[in-house]
């Protein structure tokens, strides 16, 4: 009988895209099951590839725009537009995003968003009424505040001075004034794409989940969150929505809150709304296995990240799902108990970060033929 096994990798982060990962997992598939049938779905979450899945699935047009990077630094990002020439897409980490930084200058203090609102303000001055915001690999811990200053919104002191950029600044809001904000927005459709369902404070919230793999150390997340829970406290009192503890909120360092808070914004699984211009469940229904990979497996991947959301979507149609994983950090374990049945790291034996990155695509490959030899062991008993 025919394997059928279906590979839907999510980017690795600096090492291999969705499309080279799903490659390398073939090659190793067929190395062990050289008839194996085997389908490639390249995924995304929100995060790192939400744009190339969005507009090379539907046939869409790319553009450019220059923008602030993470700490300011000029550069240019794309942005694009699907194929119905209608939905504009943004992926935030092309403009603000953790990948853009090396190691020794990660500074979830001091970075913004603000090159993600650029990004929106050339599609709205484009004429375009309906936005995705794809949020995740985000190097920022903001609030999206920087956002909404690109989109012309004001934060301020108690002395109505501006604030600083970044996320520590938050401590110092008193006001936010939208006298300036954006008038497109006013007709825009906006939807984040999100690849967690955190909200923004808390022990499950932007600061203490994601902040550090920002550099942020355990002083830090709490400073960080209660600039965070200042900046919801602002927000409800200036414009009404309770931001707190909307679930997906503090997605990409809070942004998930500011497209709330300032873009009407609603927010969707990043996942599920790739898998399905992906038309994934119907390649999953008809699959024995699926094979999904990311950079490293931990307990943020819990909140409805890529291998989570493809492992609940496979599970409707009772195939068992397989990580194959970079690294794993604290709390991988939890993620058998969403659906992930088998979690493979690539590694084989110790070597520099920098080297495994190189090697991505190989240890990928390898990784699979193991996964699979022992998949066929355990079919065959």
């Amino acid at each position: 009988m025919v394997l059928r096994i279906v590979i839907a990798p999510q980017a690795f982060k600096q090492s291999v895209g969705a499309r080279a990962a799903a490659l390398a997992v073939r090659r190793g598939v067929l190395r062990a099951v050289p008839d194996a049938a085997i389908t490639l779905v390249p995924v995304a979450d929100g995060g790192d590839g939400t744009l190339a899945a969005l507009i090379d699935t539907t046939g869409g047009q790319y553009f450019q725009a220059p923008v602030a990077g993470p700490l300011g630094e000029s550069r240019t990002a794309q942005w694009g537009v699907m194929g119905d020439g209608q939905t504009a897409v943004i992926e935030m980490a092309l403009a603000s995003g953790l990948a853009l930084l090396a190691d020794d200058r990660r500074n979830p203090r001091r970075a913004t968003t603000y090159g993600t609102g650029q990004l929106m303000r050339a599609a709205l001055d484009a004429g375009y009424t309906r936005i995705i915001v794809g949020l995740g690999g985000s190097a920022t811990n903001d609030g999206g505040t920087g956002m909404a200053s690109a989109l012309g919104v004001r934060f301020l002191d108690a002395k109505g001075d501006e604030l600083e950029p970044g996320g520590a600044a938050l401590a110092n809001l008193r006001t936010i004034d939208i006298t300036n904000i954006h008038p497109g927005l006013a007709n825009a459709t906006v939807t984040g794409a999100t690849d967690v369902t955190n909200p923004l404070c808390g022990d499950t919230g932007a600061s203490a989940i994601f902040g550090p793999q920002k550099g942020a150390t355990p002083e830090l997340v709490a400073e960080l969150d209660g600039c965070l829970a200042n900046l919801a406290r602002v927000i409800q009192k200036d414009l009404g929505p309770d931001v707190a503890d909307t679930p997906g909120s503090g997605a990409a360092g809070g942004l998930g809150a500011g497209l709330i808070a300032f873009a009407n914004a609603e927010l969707r699984s990043g996942i599920d709304m790739v898998c399905d211009a992906l038309d994934f469940d119907r390649h999953a229904a008809a699959a024995d296995l699926v094979i999904t990979g990311e950079g490293r497996a931990d307990r943020s991947t819990a909140f409805d990240k890529a291998p989570v959301g493809i492992a609940r979507r496979s599970k409707a149609f009772g195939v068992p799902t397989i990580l194959l994983a970079g690294s794993l950090g604290p709390g991988y374990d939890v993620l058998y108990r969403h659906g992930i049945d088998a979690i493979i790291p690539i590694a084989e034996e110790p070597v520099s970060l920098e080297t495994s990155l190189t090697m991505g695509a190989e240890l990928l490959e390898r990784a699979a033929e193991r996964a699979i030899r022992l998949y066929v062991l355990g079919r065959s008993r």
